[in-house]
């Protein structure tokens, strides 16, 4: 890793070159016994053709192998789509070849070739220069999610805005834990090829994301339908699936860019109009919740990361959650802390809803809040957040039989309580039927003894300038487009 560092190749390009490298090599590996398998690749073009060359030749060589495969069909193709070479030195980039010639990754366990991949991929979304943080949701979120929804074994998993796996990664490890199900051949199979639908419209982002599913075992070299590159929001594809797990990406704006008249490059804010959402705006994280809605079989459901402003915009925000609440069973919100997400001054909260069939009665009857973001403080790197943070939410959700919950907070016994309902009514009545609800005392306002650390109050400050200046931000850009 150092020694691409050192060569000025960040992490995201130094992940992308690994990329193909590994799957080259993996690919000469399941082509030899005990396998023996036929692959799509020309021999000229294979992990041989690489090894054997050095200096310039090998340079010239991997920039021609990277713009021939690029031109395959299936996965092959899919993985080396729009792929160029980064690394300039050929000599480091023999020594990467030398070192990833030296492991047997095919014999290696998914496990173990996954963890090393998702660690790179959260290294990279460190790196905050690249941007790439804002494809990676917290793993520990991630897995405290699908805790609490138990996918089941032979139904379909979608995530429109999928980044590098994350969502179906764990939901596969919770689906084949022979603690939750004992698979049989047909179940592991449905598992592997017909579970997982996502989209990404990032290229880089999309090739990482197939190849973190290919080293957890998930589809095959002729596989690559399950990650489409493709807008989610463009259209309604016409199919539902049982769950979506989804994390939609920051920022409230869809737009696209395109040349003016000038011969200036200009964006133009982007509104979907579409037959099967009830609201047409250009608010892309509502568009989504519409999307989400769509994509659900009548039984489906659905655990999704929304910021802020969706519990309480007006306008099409309003009309979006009270036929939300009319139409599923929206019933629980995780209301999350600040720090936890690579891109900072992000406020957000997961929405817990079940689908239903058409009806006159308004589906959700109550909502529980998991207020897990007042008084509580992470930051990324001294104190990040854990699974094990998420228990007390994961047990008060109650998964598989919510009909058993219990309040935590009581007005008398227990104030501090931060698991409480509000019926339908409350909601309802409330100013734009918002959402945004807390009834915790901040004690930072309050108990000057009992402060956060300062650096925590620091990052704490820094968040909130950030969250403001995105405000200023998006406000100026409406004052533009006008």
């Amino acid at each position: 890793m150092t020694v691409l560092r050192d060569d000025g190749v960040g992490y995201g390009d130094y992940l992308e070159q690994l990329t193909y490298l590994l799957f080259l090599k993996m690919a000469d590996e399941f082509s030899r016994p005990p396998y023996n398998r036929q692959l799509p690749i020309p021999l000229e073009y294979n992990w041989q053709s690489l090894t054997e060359k050095r200096g310039a030749e090998l340079e010239v060589h991997y920039s021609i192998l990277l713009r021939e495969l690029s031109q395959s069909r299936g996965i092959l193709g899919q993985i080396f789509t729009k792929s160029q070479n980064k690394i300039q030195d050929p000599a480091k980039l023999y020594r990467l070849i030398d070192m990833i010639d030296k492991e047997q990754w095919s014999t290696m366990g998914a496990d173990i070739k996954g963890k090393i991949y998702e660690g790179l991929l959260e290294k990279n979304a460190e790196d905050t220069k690249s941007g790439a943080g804002q494809y990676f949701t917290p793993r520990a979120l991630i897995r405290a999610m699908v805790a609490c929804v138990r996918p089941e074994p032979m139904k379909t998993i979608a995530d429109p805005a999928c980044g590098t796996g994350g969502f179906f990664l764990a939901a596969y490890d919770f689906v084949a834990d022979p603690q939750h199900y004992t698979l049989d051949r047909e179940q592991k199979e449905f598992l592997k090829h017909q579970t997982f639908f996502g989209n990404e419209i990032v290229a880089g982002t999309r090739r990482m994301a197939l190849m973190n599913l290919f080293l957890h075992n998930i589809g095959d070299f002729e596989s690559d339908n399950f990650i489409s590159p493709a807008d989610a929001l463009i259209s309604d594809s016409g199919q539902r699936v049982d769950y979506v797990l989804a994390n939609p990406p920051f920022g409230k704006k869809s737009s696209m860019t395109f040349t003016n008249d000038e011969g200036e490059q200009d964006t133009e804010d982007l509104t979907y109009n579409r037959q099967d959402f009830w609201v047409s705006t250009s608010n892309k994280q509502l568009n989504f919740v519409q999307h989400i809605k769509t994509l659900l079989k009548s039984t489906g459901v659905a655990a999704v990361v929304l910021p802020d402003n969706v519990l309480f915009e007006g306008g099409a925000g309003e009309t979006i959650r009270k036929k939300l609440l009319e139409t599923t069973n929206l019933h629980t919100i995780l209301r999350l802390p600040t720090g936890i997400f690579y891109k900072q001054g992000v406020k957000a909260n997961v929405l817990f809803f079940d689908n239903q069939s058409a009806s006159r009665e308004p589906w959700t009857k109550e909502i529980w809040f998991y207020d897990f973001r007042t008084n509580i403080h992470f930051t990324l790197k001294k104190n990040p957040l854990k699974y094990e943070d998420l228990q007390d939410f994961i047990n008060c959700y109650k998964p598989g039989n919510l009909q058993r919950r219990q309040e935590t907070y009581h007005p008398e016994t227990n104030p501090e309580g931060r698991w409480r309902k509000f019926s339908y009514t409350d909601i309802i009545t409330r100013d734009k039927t918002s959402l945004d609800i807390s009834w915790l005392k901040d004690d930072s306002l309050t108990d000057l003894d009992n402060l956060p650390d300062p650096d925590v109050l620091a990052f704490e400050i820094i968040e909130n300038l950030e969250a403001g200046i995105e405000s200023f931000k998006e406000i100026m850009g409406e004052i533009g487009a006008r």
